[in-house]
């Protein structure tokens, strides 16, 4: 004998499961593009922090042989990380 409440039941679970395996399967292809965007700006900011890091040593070279400068690179030497 068939039971019909059990037959409801199990097919109602199957389609929330795979309603469920649809929406984290959309989620993760929103979150996987929008760490591609994430990584590509990070990059981008990293390439500029070392342009920056090198511009501020070929100052700092400079400012070896001509101290005029010095005053214009002050606010930009690194300063030693204070002991807690």
């Amino acid at each position: 004998m068939k039971c019909e409440t059990l037959n409801t039941i199990l097919t109602f679970l199957l389609g929330v499961c795979a309603l469920l395996g649809v929406i984290f399967a959309l989620r993760t292809v929103f979150h996987t593009r929008e760490l591609r965007t994430l990584q590509a700006q990070m990059l981008n900011c990293q390439i500029n922090v070392n342009r920056l890091n090198l511009t501020l040593n070929a100052a700092a070279q400079y400012g070896k042989t001509h101290p005029d400068i010095d005053r214009i690179l002050q606010p930009f030497e690194a300063k030693p990380a204070a002991a807690r």
